[in-house]
C-alpha cells in the first residue's frame, strides 16, 4: 500500500483549514431543521388589544414586537405554535428601531397605511443586520416562526425601479435568514412568483384571496403538503376557501381578537 508523502497531507491540512476559515458563520452554524408547520393546521391572528390567549387555535400569528416572551411561554404551554410578525419590506416609524434605516432606502409611502414607506429591498448590505436583529429578538422570545410582511414592493409604486428580480432575490434571502437562525418562514404577497419561492418557504400567510380572485395562485403551497393561513374580512367570502385546503379564517380589519372560523 502506497503511503501519501507527509508533505502532501501537510497541504491538504492547510487547505482544509483555509476553506474551514471561509466558511461564513451562519453558514457553519444554521441549524438543521426547524419547525414544519402541518397543513390543515388551525390557526388565529392578532395585532391590535389585549392579547387574547384562551382561542383555541393550533397557531398564533402575533406582533414580535409587542409580544412578550412570557406570552410566546404562555401559548407554547397551551400547546400552541407561535409566528412572529415583522415587517420585511417596508418602513414603519413607530417602531423602536426606525432610526436605523437611512433616508437613502425608504421610499414612497404605502398607500392607506400612515406612517409606513417602501424599502429599497436592493440595499441588502444595510436591511440584513436589521432584519438579522429583528429575527434573533423573535428567536429570543421563543417565537416558531417569523411572519414577513410587504414581500411585493416591486409590484408597487415603491419609488425604487424594483424588478421581478430584485423581489425574488430578497425574498429568498429573507428566507435563508429566518432558516439560519432556526425559524420557519412564511411568504405573505408575492404571488405572482409563488412557484419560485414555495421551496424557500414553509408556509403561506394571505389575505383576502377570495375577494381578489387569488386562491387558485396559492395552489402551490397545498400541493407541496404546506398550509396557507388564510384570512377574509368579509363573512360572504368564507365558505368559498373551504374546498381550497387552506386554514382560512374570518377577522375584522383592525386585527383584534375577534377571530371566527370559516
Amino acid at each position: 500500500m502506497r503511503h501519501t508523502p507527509r508533505t502532501v497531507l501537510v497541504a491538504l491540512a492547510a487547505l482544509a483549514a483555509v476553506v474551514i476559515s471561509t466558511v461564513p458563520a451562519a453558514a457553519a452554524t444554521a441549524p438543521a431543521t426547524w419547525w414544519k408547520p402541518a397543513a390543515g393546521a388551525t390557526w388565529q391572528m392578532q395585532f391590535t388589544g389585549a392579547l387574547d390567549m384562551s382561542v383555541t387555535a393550533d397557531v398564533y400569528d402575533i406582533d414580535g414586537a409587542d409580544a412578550t416572551k412570557a406570552q410566546v411561554t404562555k401559548l407554547h404551554a397551551a400547546g400552541r405554535k407561535v409566528l412572529c410578525y415583522v415587517d420585511a419590506g417596508s418602513w414603519e416609524n413607530w417602531r423602536a428601531d426606525a432610526a436605523r434605516f437611512p433616508a437613502a432606502v425608504r421610499g414612497n409611502a404605502l398607500d392607506g397605511w400612515a406612517g409606513e414607506q417602501w424599502l429599497d429591498i436592493r440595499q441588502w448590505d444595510t436591511l440584513r443586520p436589521i432584519l438579522t436583529d429583528r429575527f434573533a429578538t423573535c428567536k429570543a422570545k421563543g417565537f416558531d416562526a417569523v411572519d414577513p410582511d410587504n414581500m411585493d414592493g416591486y409590484a408597487n409604486a415603491s419609488g425604487f425601479p424594483l424588478t421581478a428580480a430584485d423581489q425574488l432575490l430578497f425574498n429568498r434571502r429573507v428566507a435563508d435568514l429566518a432558516h439560519s437562525l432556526g425559524l420557519a418562514v412564511g411568504l405573505k404577497n408575492d404571488l405572482e412568483q409563488i412557484t419560485k419561492l414555495q421551496p424557500s418557504f414553509d408556509f403561506a400567510v394571505n389575505e383576502s384571496c377570495v375577494q381578489w380572485k387569488e386562491c387558485a395562485m396559492l395552489s402551490p403551497f397545498v400541493t407541496a403538503g404546506k398550509p396557507v393561513f388564510h384570512v377574509e374580512y368579509k363573512a360572504s367570502l368564507c365558505p368559498t376557501a373551504a374546498a381550497l385546503r387552506f386554514s382560512s379564517i374570518r377577522k375584522n380589519l383592525r386585527l383584534d381578537a375577534f377571530r371566527a372560523a370559516c
